[in-house]
């Protein structure tokens, strides 16, 4: 399996280094075109991972000729979406949490106040947070990060996260490949974005098993 998994990075590498062939021009091109397909066809965006966070994130991040108004309708839709649900965006997926405060956060609103509810309270339950494994923990983070907010204190929980428990379950973390690259890949894609801001965390990161 570790011989695979070298012989698809090793395809990656090599894959990657041809890539810079393209034309920085191409490339603008080719992001202008996909930014505007998505915009298009996708005018009303709400709570949701396809035509929603996903969307405004890499929209947001692109900082491309995108009406100001698309982005507050978005916004609206959010704020009538955790009314009607009374702030519970899901029971078990705590990742919904994480992902609509990082797109808010992305186009510059307070992800604390969203129709009078604070969507990052829930990321203080460590046990809820957690229980999709790492993925949790590791889009916890993201969104903690992504507008450096403190960790809230979950009067519910009965076990108070912090940002060096969420570390932890990385660190000690095993993720079987079982013959699925792919589903590794993602996780390491997700990690990545997160370390990016946490250099120091990469040399103890080595600590995760894949088996």
């Amino acid at each position: 399996m570790k011989k695979i998994i070298s012989l698809i990075l090793s395809f990656v590498l090599i894959s990657s280094a041809n890539a810079f062939a393209v034309s920085i021009d191409d490339i603008n091109s080719v992001i202008s075109d996909t930014e505007k397909y998505l915009y298009d066809n996708s005018q009303t965006p709400t709570v949701s991972s396809i035509g929603g966070e996903w969307l405004i994130m890499g929209l947001s991040r692109n900082d491309g000729d995108i009406p100001v108004g698309y982005y507050e309708n978005y916004y609206n839709n959010v704020v009538n979406y955790v009314k009607e649900c009374g702030g519970v965006l899901h029971n078990k997926k705590y990742t919904e949490y994480s992902r609509v405060i990082t797109a808010l956060t992305s186009i510059g609103k307070d992800p604390q106040n969203v129709g009078g509810y604070n969507l990052l309270l829930p990321l203080g339950d460590f046990e809820k947070t957690t229980w999709q494994g790492i993925n949790g923990a590791i889009w916890a983070l993201i969104a903690l990060d992504c507008g450096q907010y403190d960790m809230p204190y979950n009067a519910d929980a009965q076990i108070h996260a912090t940002r060096e428990m969420y570390v932890e379950k990385i660190i000690n973390s095993q993720m079987t490949v079982d013959g699925h690259f792919w589903a590794v890949e993602r996780v390491m894609l997700m990690l990545r974005q997160w370390l990016c801001k946490h250099f120091q965390i990469i040399r103890i990161i080595p600590k995760c098993q894949i088996v």
